[in-house]
């Protein structure tokens, strides 16, 4: 199978720790290529782990495992993995990868894992959420869904992303998350297809023409899966629906290249706030007012 019809695709160099005595990857280590792979499935799947199994009230437990080595990766080596889900059985999935140089396969494998109760341990069938989802995903369809709205209607959901993040991973205190200004912002929120919220944002009138994007949050577990920067363009381009021309922001200097990626300039000096560094941004836009 070409690297090109697998849709999850995770990269990685090889280390000087994982090649043997004669100076190739040690054959155990494809093994943990491709659980690094099938992690980054579940990414790609918009599920955090832990939550969404508690949600699916099972997880999945690896029976069996085939290699096969067609060459060797090396030292230094960037490698592509490419992970698919090719079959659901009743309690069983199996899943199908390669490992690449380039376009130039190196190991493929099956992986086969039962669903089963956490407890006991014993096989249950696959939910059908679950299952519906690998097909979903496979077929090319999004494994996640962006609304823009009112607090009164998204915010229960943006406020666990909002708490997660800011208070209890960032602990910032919550009186300054909870600013009072939710009530007249737009909010954007990402679900997944469990219906778990998983990205917020939410857009404030300053002045006329003039917006700002704030309290933007992504679940810890998903980041740099592209779900930041869903939820920011679809609050740039919401500004520029409604005939605003500049949209500014106050950025974590953590996050400064994720913005300037996405268009924006920094328009001021570093402070602080909430006691982490932050610096103003700004993006000039092409209001496209109907």
């Amino acid at each position: 199978m070409p690297l090109q019809d697998y849709r999850c695709q995770s990269r990685l160099r090889v280390r000087w720790a994982e090649i043997d005595m004669q100076r190739i990857v040690f054959n155990a280590h494809y093994l943990t290529y491709f659980d690094t792979a099938i992690t980054d499935y579940w990414r790609a799947l918009a599920l955090p782990y832990d939550d969404a199994m508690h949600t699916l009230g099972g997880e999945p437990y690896l029976k069996k495992v085939t290699l096969e080595y067609h060459a060797s990766a090396r030292e230094g080596d960037m490698l592509t993995i490419g992970m698919r889900c090719q079959r659901v059985g009743n309690s069983s999935m199996l899943f199908g990868g390669g490992i690449f140089r380039g376009e130039q396969l190196l190991v493929s494998g099956e992986l086969i894992y039962v669903f089963a109760d956490p407890a006991s341990q014993r096989p249950t069938p696959v939910p059908a959420l679950l299952r519906d989802l690998f097909t979903a995903f496979e077929a090319g369809e999004s494994a996640t869904q962006l609304q823009l709205g009112a607090w009164q209607d998204l915010g229960e959901r943006a406020a666990r992303v909002r708490q997660a993040v800011f208070v209890e991973e960032q602990s910032i205190a919550p009186d300054i998350e909870m600013d009072g200004q939710d009530a007249t912002a737009l909010h954007a929120l990402v679900t997944n297809r469990l219906d778990q919220p998983v990205a917020t944002g939410r857009l404030v009138t300053i002045s006329p023409g003039v917006s700002r994007i704030g309290r933007m949050a992504v679940h810890r577990a998903l980041r740099g899966g592209r779900l930041g920067r869903q939820v920011l363009d679809a609050l740039v381009q919401a500004a520029a629906k409604r005939g605003d021309h500049q949209v500014v922001l106050h950025a974590q200097t953590s996050a400064q290249p994720f913005y300037e990626r996405a268009g924006f300039e920094v328009s001021g000096p570093r402070y602080e706030e909430a006691g982490l560094p932050h610096v103003p941004m700004q993006r000039l836009l092409a209001t496209s007012r109907p």
